[in-house]
């Protein structure tokens, strides 16, 4: 009687197991219908005002759209970049339009917030819909009903529809400048640096800055190698300059940052090799190759199937000076000369140094600012006797004597290019300034 028990309890649990799978089965093709395009008008002209701002709020002020991105990795997608209150988000639909057919397609919208939100209310979301099969639509709409009249609402041009042959090696992100930025001597230093390691554009996010540094950012826009991306965040949300949340009323951290990131992934997946993911004052340095490309080669040669490199951030306080290139004629300039700090402090015990990273864009589907969410492929820790950040910027041990700290004059193996870029820029600039 017991063995038959136990016989009859196996069969049932068996049975509750088969049930369910098939249940799950059932679920997720019902899902997945009910995400698919349905045809809801036919012979109707594609209307509505095509969008040209960086940050579009929807109906409501809780959902506001970056851009959306054509993304085929895994099945044909629209994949809008955007930031909603985390807890307050409303069921989206994609309204395409078919100029070749002349019919209007409703996709309902999977809406994936980012888990990286800091403790901030609103963050950054994949708004996701699939598209239909049998044509490729260059615009879409954001409804938040399957049904109605969108004629009024915004319509977003669909970036990426089209693959392109890379345009560029190295890209460059800066996700947020704000704060009326005017560290002009660092930022073109840095820029200089990017070149001479082989970077070919920098696109930089702009919230605010002086109006020094807007002269700089047109002379490097009119020279081809920055692309400006305006980004009015606080016109539509109370952003904090700090990357956690504070409690104090704020909607999103660190001017949108993470948004910003994952919008230049896709923004430069088509056109660069490579996107590098870090801030205006901190400058990846190879310590055993003498740029970016060659370092990169070596390290995909040396991890197949690699995706992102993570470099390990290290402070160089720009309190602590050496008294080599005291420049005079750079004096004038406001920011900090970086050619005059190769003390760097040393590792705190118990603290893991943060990373920024090298990707391969079309490997990234989110990412977060030291690390990616998720990607295909695999992350690595790249040694520091290979390369380091190199982060001028205020101490974060400022107790520490000058003894304490490691005398690193990597930088310095670059200082006859440097001087020279550097004087022909503010040759050109300040000139220009003065006059």
């Amino acid at each position: 009687m017991l063995c038959a028990g136990k016989k009859s309890y196996f069969a049932a649990a068996v049975c509750i197991m088969i049930v369910t799978s098939m249940l799950a089965v059932c679920y997720l093709k019902l899902q997945r219908l009910s995400h698919q395009p349905k045809v809801i008008q036919e012979g109707r002209r594609c209307r509505g005002k095509i969008s040209i701002s960086t940050i579009t709020a929807l109906e409501g002020n809780k959902t506001f759209i970056i851009s959306p991105y054509f993304d085929d990795r895994e099945s044909k997608i629209t994949r809008l970049i955007g930031i909603v209150h985390h807890e307050d988000v409303k069921q989206l639909y994609c309204w395409f339009c078919c100029q070749a057919n002349g019919k209007i397609y409703v996709s309902k919208a999977k809406i994936d917030v980012h888990s990286d939100r800091f403790g901030f209310p609103y963050g950054a979301a994949d708004i996701v819909c699939l598209e239909p099969k049998n044509c490729d639509p260059t615009h879409v709409s954001i409804h938040q009903s399957p049904y109605g009249n969108i004629d009024q609402l915004p319509r977003f041009e669909i970036k990426n529809r089209k693959p392109e042959t890379f345009s560029v090696d190295f890209t460059v992100c800066i996700s947020a400048m704000f704060g009326n930025y005017n560290n002009v001597l660092q930022f073109i230093q840095s820029m200089e640096m990017y070149k001479i390691l082989g970077v070919q554009k920098v696109v930089i996010y702009k919230n605010n800055c002086s109006r020094l540094m807007e002269k700089v950012l047109k002379f490097y826009v009119e020279e081809g190698t920055v692309e400006i991306i305006p980004w009015p965040i606080n016109s539509h949300l109370r952003v904090s300059s700090e990357w956690r949340f504070m409690q104090d009323g704020t909607h999103i951290g660190y001017y949108g940052q993470i948004t910003a990131l994952n919008d230049c992934i896709y923004r430069n997946m088509e056109r660069s090799k490579f996107v590098v993911l870090n801030d205006a004052d901190e400058i990846i340095l190879p310590l055993k190759h003498p740029d970016w490309k060659t370092m990169m080669n070596s390290l995909q040669e040396q991890n197949p199937g690699t995706s992102v490199f993570l470099f390990e951030n290290h402070i160089f306080p720009e309190t602590i000076s050496s008294r080599m290139f005291n420049i005079s004629s750079w004096n004038t300039v406001p920011g900090v000369n970086i050619l005059q700090h190769v003390y760097r402090e040393p590792d705190r015990k118990d603290v893991i140094n943060p990373r920024k990273m090298i990707v391969d864009p079309r490997k990234v589907i989110q990412t977060s600012v030291h690390s990616v969410l998720h990607a295909y492929g695999k992350s690595v820790n790249v040694p520091m006797d290979v390369a380091l950040i190199y982060h001028c910027r205020k101490a974060l041990q400022g107790n520490l004597p000058r003894e304490s700290l490691i005398r690193d004059t990597t930088l310095w193996r670059y200082n006859s290019s440097l001087i020279m870029n550097v004087n022909k820029v503010l040759s050109q600039t300040m000139l220009q300034i003065q006059n």
